[in-house]
Parts: structure tokens; C-alpha cells; sequence
């Protein structure tokens, strides 16, 4: 992490697709309250396509989830269960 930057979080709670942050960044980690049957995929791309960043399984446990990870394009996460889960970027 570089000097100055601090983490951001958006919180899904819903089945969708959600542009977590546009834009190139970090991954920091995924957060997991709940979960619902559906797997969970996070990409770099604008849309549910690009590179695969990361997926955690229907039957993962809740928990903290560490990827600190660089995407190019945008962080976006795909959630095909209703699933809370808060994930961190800058």
C-alpha cells in the first residue's frame, strides 16, 4: 500500500454484479458474513468478464478473505447468491 492511501469497502448483500471501484487499484480483502448458495467471483474488467481476480466457493465458511491483489481496469464483483460480504480496495 502506498503512503496515503487508505481502503475503501462496499457492502453487497443482494445476487448482482457490483462495480466495486472503476479504475485501477488494489484488492485489499473480502469480508464474508453470510453466505447464500452461489459462488462469489471477483474480475478486473469493466464488466463480469476480464481477469479472474479471485473466486470463493458456495460452501466457503465466513470469514476474512486476504487477496491484496493489483487490478488494471476496475474491481468487479459477481455474486450468484444473496450472499453479505463487504469488499476492500483502494
Amino acid at each position: 500500500m502506498a503512503s496515503g492511501d487508505t481502503y475503501q469497502s462496499t457492502f453487497i448483500s443482494s445476487a448482482a454484479t457490483t462495480t466495486c471501484k472503476a479504475g485501477p487499484g488494489v484488492l485489499g480483502r473480502v469480508i464474508l458474513g453470510t453466505t447464500a448458495a452461489g459462488l462469489i467471483t471477483l474480475y478486473d474488467g469493466e464488466v463480469a468478464a476480464g481477469k479472474i481476480l479471485g473466486e470463493l466457493k458456495v460452501s466457503i465458511p465466513e470469514g476474512v478473505y486476504t487477496f491484496d491483489v493489483n487490478f488494471k481496469t476496475s474491481l468487479v464483483c459477481v455474486t450468484a447468491g444473496a450472499s453479505h460480504l463487504t469488499v476492500t480496495w483502494y
